[in-house]
């Protein structure tokens, strides 16, 4: 902080200090800017506005004090001459106040413990205060329980005691106050000391859990639990009143009463109930867990057991395997999506997480494909649609003997369709529309999320995607001509990839030179890369997404194409008029996998083996609400398995992002999970037998993801890395022999929501900052990095004056001179690496998975230039999509603090991207509550 500004200053190094006790120290100006900040921090706050103000000034009074200790060459100075300095350079800029405050700290000092004894006797008795219950009653207020309650809620934590939780508490209570005011006034007040000490998170967390565990318990059992002792001992009694209420109140699927729920009951883990922090169990609680009429009546253990019971319900020995998934789950080692989360065990169970869809090109198929999209968002789905083959502007319509108005009129639709028709009211529709690059529209498609021009040519709701083919950026980098056309002149190449679709592409424009064909454009193909580009930055879409290397190293060439990706871009599945594509996602806490040593390899594949099977089991068991999807789903069986957490892994193996190490890393790790994986639907072929449309497939050629990639060398001439370390040979006989289960097995989603619940960071995410407020649909919460936290603590460095420091450079390290480089660099942020880095990690995973990853990509100063080659070298390197770009605005942040506040603050994020250019890009925030790939 202030020490920033006297770096430039050269100072006296012999210069020394006399303690009151007449030992010499040596003299160090940071100590004096630390002791005016904490006095500025005593009497203005930590606000916004008083953070900034205090961080100028106390720089240049620094500067003061140290000019006037040094004039006259003394070498030897009393600690009382210094701190006389400082009360001068106070008083004589006006800081009135602040100089009080420094001066009387000494005496307080002194006579804190007389004083103290003073205060309590001349202290009158507080007066009896009264709690208003629903009915109107008034009771005394029980200072013993509210004391006991927090007790509990500290108890087994670090750095943690009740007295400050209590005391805030007790500032915000009045006579009459309503019970549940009374029960939020120490959650409230846990969350104010979030920043100082992450240990608090838990705290607050535990303090709702007595809220949620009061509720439960009083509506299922007429009785309420009031400590986590009491429900520890009430889980089993309560787990089985719990499924006869859900039944009663038609929530729980009624065949949830057949299982043994004494045997599921006595198998619960109530201390998992502790493990929670306070963003993930106030997100369970508001979003996830089951309420009649606006009651929760679902304990957290009890809503894994739900979601393990729902996946197990075809199984033979469903009580097993019902508790297998259920310590899985609770453990927080792996993670069903959202969508498996909200409905499994219930009388709706949609538990898919991704459609995919390929909209033909006549009305009735137009409109069929927008009223499927209605019904897959209904319960919860998030859609990619192709729109590829829909014929272009100016296109003939043989039926009426008119032009066409090309695809964007049927986007506007398919937009507001995605806003009328949200999910199941829990969250806003999305659509993700992909459209290839040859497409006659493509220039307007480019201009869809603007917020200038006609808005009836405009989807300010939905999300856009380019999908390219190989060949156009080839005409990039050899500064070509590009060609565009209406598909229903060129029908075919909307299914060919690779070398076929260049055949074919130069047989058209061949065509088109010719005058054979009515409705084309020719363009220089770095003009069209450049606008690509340039709409990225202004508006955030479309995204970048690869169509060749998705289809050459698709295992299911066989059986069709793909022809977009989803919402998030990670599954790439073949679609057509009569399959409609789904894929069932969860995600292991690749955190909760390593040691100091590396990967714990044995745990990974025990938690791999058990999730295979739950995603598996989702098929099955799944509520399909459109015919194309079952059809689909039961041929195919694809799954998507990920990770999250993958941040954590670094943290705990010390290596920064910005190295080779965590390339290295992300290569090892991808490829045991890869390993594993393909592993575990090789035994539940085994025992289940192998998908429908398995022969013919690359698993049936004993072609492994990792094989594939020569698939993409050969099409484009240029070799991609393959190596490997693990004995492949004998998994690709099996595979060969034996047969997959799914046909396609791995996929990184963004993980928002769920890496929330389980305190874990997002998917393949950097961190986004070390301190700030984030934002979603259950509130403002602040998060700061914990690894860091123990890190400083460790290391003398954690103070107040730290936390003030990290709110001031928003959350970032690099500015904080008592920081040493190599934490600098452990906890850089997102926007200080530099986003290769990224790209060569997703490079290394990518040749492991058979689908895709949610790529974001960060540019804290993006330019035309840095975009250009940073998605070249996406593409260069062979990844298949890539998802947001994330880049910040000069008024991106707000610094805030939970002090004093009634916790609604303004979140630190990083709003929707605003147009027209050339204000500054802000794209899509980590945790926006209207968007469905972060929630």
């Amino acid at each position: 902080m202030p020490d920033t500004h006297l770096a430039a200053r050269p100072i006296a190094t012999t210069l020394q200090i006399l303690r009151r006790d007449g030992r010499p120290a040596s003299f160090d100006p940071g100590k004096i800017s630390r002791a005016m900040t904490k006095a500025f921090l005593a009497v203005e706050g930590a606000s916004a506005a008083a953070s900034h103000r205090i961080h100028e000034v106390v720089g240049e009074l620094t500067e003061q004090v140290v000019a006037a200790l040094t004039r006259h060459g003394t070498q030897t100075l009393h600690i009382e001459d210094i701190q006389d300095q400082v009360e001068l350079a106070l008083m004589r800029n006006g800081h009135h106040k602040v100089a009080r405050a420094y001066v009387l700290y000494r005496e307080e000092r002194k006579r804190e413990r007389a004083a103290a004894a003073q205060a309590a006797a001349q202290v009158p008795a507080a007066p009896v205060l009264h709690v208003r219950a629903a009915d109107g009653t008034l009771r005394p207020l029980d200072e013993a329980a509210l004391a006991a309650l927090v007790g509990e809620a500290c108890a087994g934590l670090g750095d943690v005691t009740p007295e400050p939780v209590l005391a805030e508490a007790r500032r915000n209570l009045y006579d009459g106050i309503s019970e549940e005011e009374l029960a939020q006034a120490p959650i409230l007040a846990a969350r104010t000391l979030i920043e100082q000490e992450p240990n608090y998170a838990y705290v607050s967390a535990r303090l709702l859990l007595a809220v949620a565990r009061r509720e439960a318990t009083q509506f299922v059992q007429g009785r309420a639990a009031q400590s986590q002792a009491e429900m520890t001992a009430a889980y089993p009694e309560y787990f089985v009143a719990y499924v006869a209420k859900g039944v009663e109140v038609q929530l729980l699927n009624p065949e949830l009463a057949r299982f043994d729920l004494k045997r599921l009951g006595a198998a619960l883990k109530p201390e998992r109930d502790l493990q929670f922090q306070y963003l993930g169990f106030q997100t369970l609680y508001d979003r996830y867990l089951l309420h009649s009429e606006g009651t929760r009546f679902e304990m957290p253990q009890a809503f894994f057991m739900r979601v393990a019971m729902g996946l197990a319900l075809n199984e033979i020995d469903r009580e097993d395997r019902a508790i297998e998934f259920y310590n899985l789950l609770s453990s927080f080692d792996f993670m069903c999506s959202t969508p498996t989360l909200f409905n499994s065990g219930t009388r709706h169970s949609q538990l898919s997480s991704c459609f995919l869809t390929s909209v033909p090109d006549d009305l009735d198929g137009i409109f069929a494909a927008i009223k499927d999209n209605a019904m897959l968002s209904k319960f919860s789905g998030g859609i990619g649609n192709s729109w590829t083959r829909v014929r272009g502007l100016g296109a003939h319509i043989r039926g009426t003997n008119g032009q066409s108005q090309g695809v964007v009129p049927f986007l506007k639709v398919a937009n507001d369709t995605a806003i009328a028709v949200n999910q199941g009211g829990k969250r806003k529709g999305a659509v993700c529309a992909y459209l290839e690059t040859w497409h006659i529209d493509v220039e307007e498609f480019l201009d869809l999320r603007k917020n200038t021009g006609d808005d009836r040519r405009r989807t300010h709701d939905m999300n856009t995607a380019n999908w390219v083919p190989d060949l156009f950026m080839q005409r990039v980098e050899q500064d070509g001509e590009w060609t565009l056309f209406s598909p229903d002149e060129t029908p075919d190449l909307h299914d060919l990839y690779g070398i076929a679709f260049k055949e074919a592409y130069e047989r058209y424009e061949a065509k088109a030179r010719a005058g054979e064909l009515k409705v084309h454009k020719t363009v220089r193909a770095v003009d069209l890369w450049r606008r690509m580009l340039t709409m990225l930055f202004e508006t955030g879409h479309p995204w970048m997404t690869f169509k060749d290397p998705c289809n050459l190293r698709s295992p299911q060439r066989h059986a069709g194409v793909v022809h977009s990706s989803n919402l998030c871009t990670e599954i790439t599945l073949n679609t057509s008029d009569s399959e409609v594509a789904v894929c069932n996602l969860g995600s292991i806490n690749l955190g909760q996998h390593v040691t100091e040593k590396g990967l714990d390899r044995e745990r990974l594949a025990r938690t791999i083996r058990t999730a295979m099977r739950m995603l598996d089991n989702v098929i099955d068991v799944n509520f399909y609400t459109i015919p194309q999807a079952r059809r689909s789903n039961l041929r195919h069986r694809p799954i998507g398995m990920g990770l999250m957490g993958f941040q954590d892994a670094l943290h705990a193996l010390r290596l920064p992002l910005a190295s080779d190490e965590a390339v290295r890393f992300a290569d090892e790790s991808m490829e045991v999970i890869s390993y594993y994986a393909i592993e575990a639907s090789v035994e539940l072929a085994a025992e289940r037998g192998a998908y429908a449309s398995f022969e013919g497939s690359l698993w049936s050629q004993g072609i492994v993801p990792v094989d594939s990639i020569r698939f993409v060398s050969e099409a484009r001439g240029e070799a991609l890395d393959q190596s490997a370390t693990l004995d492949w040979e004998g998994l690709r006989e099996r595979v060969k022999t034996v047969g997959m289960r799914n046909s396609n097995t791995m996929a990184i989603a963004p993980t928002a929501t769920i890496s929330n619940i389980v305190g874990a960071t997002q998917s393949i995410e950097p961190t986004f900052r070390n301190l700030y407020v984030k934002a979603n649909m259950s509130g403002d919460f602040t998060v700061v990095n914990p690894s860091l936290v123990r890190d400083l603590k460790a290391r003398g460095l954690w103070d107040q004056v730290m936390v003030s420091d990290l709110k001031y450079y928003d959350g970032s390290l690099g500015p904080i001179d008592r920081i040493p480089d190599d934490l600098k660099a452990l906890y850089a942020t997102a926007f200080e690496v530099d986003p290769s880095w990224l790209v060569e990690a997703a490079a290394r995973r990518q040749k492991w998975i058979d689908q895709a990853q949610s790529l974001n990509l960060y540019l804290a100063n993006p330019n035309g230039r840095k975009l250009d080659q940073l998605y070249r070298l996406a593409w260069k390197r062979g990844l298949k999509t890539t998802y947001y770009l994330r880049t910040q605005s000069a008024t991106h942040v707000e610094k805030s603090t939970l002090r004093k506040s009634d916790g609604k603050l303004n979140a630190v994020k990083l709003e929707p991207m605003p147009a027209p250019a050339p204000v500054a890009p802000q794209v899509c925030s980590l945790d926006d509550p209207t968007c469905e790939a972060c929630q």
